[in-house]
C-alpha cells in the first residue's frame, strides 16, 4: 500500500520528462501518436467502428503548425446470411454498380478485394455502390477475429487512394435492356432493377438477370445472398410471386451461375488439389 503513491510519482516523472523531450523536439506534447485502435459504438442496428491513426503537430517555418491525421468510420451491419457481414465505409466504394468475387482468381480485378482475402477464413467479396459485403468460410470462423483485420485493410486501402478495379474492369450496373428483348423480358429486367435489386442490395448482395425461357427466369445471386440458408425462400416467395403478380408469363424462377463462374471454380479447385499432393 505504500508503494502505491510512490509509484504514482514516479510516473508523473515519466510524463513531465517525456514532454519537454517531445517539446525540445519540435513537437506539441498533445498529441505526437495515438494507438491505432478500434472503439465500436454498437446498436440495435449496427456497430459504428473508429480506428484512429497518428497525429503530428511539427512546428513549420514561423510557427505554423501542420496536421496529419486520418480516421475512419466504418458501420458493421448484419445479413440474413450469417456468414456474412455488410460494411459501410462511410464513403462511396463503387459509386454505381455492384462488382462480386466469389473467390480468389476472381479477386485479382480488385487491390482491395486481393486483400481481403488473404484474411484467412473469408471466402467471398462483394462490392456495392457504398458498401462492402464480407463472407466467411463457414460457422466455425469467429467474426471476432475476422473484423479488426477487415477494418484494417479497408482503412489502409482507402487511405492509399488506389482505384477499387484494376485496369479497365467496370462494376455491373444494372440489368440493361438489348435490342432483341421482347415485351416480357424488358419487364422483367425492369422489375428486377426497380423493386427487387434495391431490396436485396440493402442486404448485402445482389440478384442478376441471367436469361428467359419457357416461363422460367434464370438468376444468379450475388454477395450475401450466394450462401444464404434463406435464399430458396426469397427465390419463391418473394421474387417468384411479385414476377408472377406483374408478368403471368412467369411460370417460376431458378437459380443459376454463369460459365466463367463454374471455371473460375474448377480451377480453383484443381489448384487446391494440386498443392494439397504437394504437401510432405
Amino acid at each position: 500500500l505504500f508503494k502505491l503513491p510512490m509509484m504514482a510519482s514516479s510516473v508523473r516523472t515519466v510524463v513531465r520528462q517525456s514532454r519537454r523531450l517531445i517539446g525540445a523536439l519540435g513537437f506539441s506534447s498533445r498529441s505526437v501518436c495515438t494507438t491505432p485502435l478500434y472503439a465500436s459504438h454498437v446498436t440495435s442496428q449496427a456497430a459504428t467502428v473508429r480506428k484512429a491513426t497518428w497525429r503530428r503537430w511539427p512546428t513549420g517555418i514561423g510557427g505554423a503548425q501542420m496536421v496529419i491525421s486520418r480516421s475512419m468510420f466504418i458501420q458493421v451491419q448484419s445479413t440474413p446470411n450469417p456468414n456474412s457481414l455488410k460494411f459501410v465505409p462511410g464513403v462511396s466504394v463503387l459509386g454505381t454498380g455492384t462488382a462480386d468475387f466469389s473467390n480468389q482468381l476472381e479477386a485479382r480485378r480488385s487491390p482491395l478485394a486481393r486483400q481481403l482475402f488473404k484474411i484467412d477464413g473469408v471466402k467471398g467479396v462483394f462490392f456495392g455502390p457504398d458498401f462492402i459485403t464480407v463472407t466467411k468460410s463457414g460457422e466455425e470462423v469467429d467474426w471476432q477475429v475476422l473484423k479488426p483485420d477487415i477494418f484494417a485493410n479497408i482503412m489502409d486501402f482507402f487511405a492509399s487512394q488506389q482505384p477499387i478495379l484494376s485496369g479497365e474492369e467496370e462494376p455491373s450496373a444494372t440489368n440493361d435492356t438489348e435490342s432483341d428483348d421482347n415485351e416480357t423480358v424488358t419487364m422483367i429486367k425492369e422489375l428486377l432493377d426497380t423493386r427487387i435489386r434495391p431490396t436485396v442490395q440493402e442486404d448485402g448482395g445482389d440478384i442478376v438477370y441471367k436469361g428467359f425461357h419457357d416461363g422460367i427466369v434464370k438468376l444468379k445471386l450475388q454477395g450475401s445472398c450466394t450462401s444464404c440458408p434463406s435464399s430458396a425462400v426469397t427465390l419463391k416467395m418473394g421474387i417468384q410471386n411479385m414476377l408472377q403478380f406483374y408478368i403471368p408469363e412467369v411460370k417460376s424462377v431458378e437459380q443459376v451461375e454463369d460459365e466463367a463462374d463454374e471455371v473460375s471454380k474448377s480451377t480453383l479447385s484443381q489448384l487446391e488439389r494440386t498443392l494439397a499432393d504437394e504437401k510432405p
